[in-house]
This record gives structure tokens, sequence and C-alpha cells, in this order.
């Protein structure tokens, strides 16, 4: 067992895990953040985003040992200080861009990311950017309109 000390979400953690546990699995099931979602253990489906050291990464891809001493984000984490929605999740809510939510903490993590690099970007780079991303519900339609909206576009034509 190894000891691995990070912050998360703003609050530093500590937690003995194997040498083999994933990033993933301390978060789901150590440090019971189910909002990170496991669907498909292989880095296809992005639903297990979550950011260390300001970086998105799949964490079903990353050993908690390799967080040590990082600074880790959630989807648990991205809500107002009040806990109000924060203007991504709202987005989201408002434009219909979820269904089941099963990606949905993935696709929230990813635009986190991709908003911070391109604050404005086309609806071109938000499907290239949520390439690693799969949702089976809702066709991507209302995801990237919810991006859009969430950049400060307007989206009220589409």
């Amino acid at each position: 067992m190894t000891t691995v000390t990070m912050t998360v979400n703003g609050a530093p953690v500590s937690h003995d895990v194997e040498d083999r546990t994933l990033l993933s699995s301390l978060l789901r099931d150590g440090l019971k953040l189910t909002g990170t979602h496991i669907g498909c253990d292989t880095s296809q489906c992005g639903a297990c985003v979550v950011h260390v050291n300001g970086q998105a990464v799949k964490s079903c891809t990353m050993f908690a040992v390799e967080a040590d001493g990082a600074e880790v984000s959630t989807i648990e984490g991205q809500a107002n200080a009040d806990g109000s929605l924060n203007v991504i999740q709202q987005a989201f809510q408002d434009h219909h861009g979820l269904q089941c939510g099963f990606c949905t903490p993935g696709m929230v993590m990813s635009t986190v990311s991709l908003l911070k690099d391109n604050p404005k970007p086309t609806e071109t780079e938000v499907r290239a950017y949520l390439e690693g991303n799969f949702c089976r519900c809702t066709g991507y339609h209302n995801i990237v309109k919810a991006i859009l909206a969430a950049s400060g576009q307007d989206v009220s034509a589409e």
C-alpha cells in the first residue's frame, strides 16, 4: 500500500491505495466522489474526465499514485460557491445537453478545459474537441449548442 496525498476540489485528502489503483477508482470508491463515471475502462468514452493540475485527463488511464501531490478537480467541484450550477452546467441544463446523464460529468469537465483554452470555439472546434467523449443518447447537437451558449455565443437561431 502507498499513501497518496492530493487536493481534491480544494480539500486536502490522503488515502492508502494499492499501486495499481486507478485514479478513477480512488475518486469513486475511496473518496466516494461518484460523479466521475466509469464507462469503458479503456480510455474510449471520456465519462471519467477530471482535471489534474489544470489538465483534463481520463482518470481511468492514470494511477492514483501518479496524482500524488496534485490538484484534482472533479464534477463535484464545479458548482458555484453557493451550490448553484456554474455557467457550463447551467448551459447543459438550459439547452438540453443531456439525456441519461451518464456522459455529462465528462462532457462538462472537457468543456471546462476547452473553454479555458479556446473561450469562443466554433461548432467545428467543439465537435473536434469532444471526439474523445461518447454520448449514446443525444446525437451531440444539444451538447454542442450548450457549449457554444456557455461560451457566450448566441445559439437562439439554432
